[in-house]
């Protein structure tokens, strides 16, 4: 009984992480998507420059690389997890995710 219990924990907290991660891809391509549409048009929301633009590009990805790095771990062991956001186990420890 204390195994099932544990198990449902790990599903529930890899949902979240699950979750979490799926909207961190989604901001982070529309706020690169709107900031490219700026550098096009690098006076559409006022004056910024391109290299301004590009930067904070560079700094949204960076931040979403971080976030991932911390959040896109195995709930059990926690090793990181891979690139696979439909993962049902984790390769590191052998844990059911899903």
């Amino acid at each position: 009984m204390m195994q099932k219990r544990d198990d449902s924990q790990i599903k529930r907290d890899f949902r979240l992480r699950q979750s979490r991660q799926l909207l961190s891809i989604a901001v982070t391509l529309l706020v690169i998507v709107i900031l490219a549409v700026v550098h096009k048009r690098h006076d559409l929301f006022g004056e910024f420059s391109k290299s301004t633009i590009f930067g904070l590009q560079l700094v949204v990805i960076a931040a979403f690389a971080g976030f991932t790095a911390v959040n896109w771990r195995c709930p059990s062991c926690n090793k990181y997890l891979g690139p696979d956001i439909s993962r049902r186990v984790c390769k590191k420890c052998g844990t059911r995710l899903q």
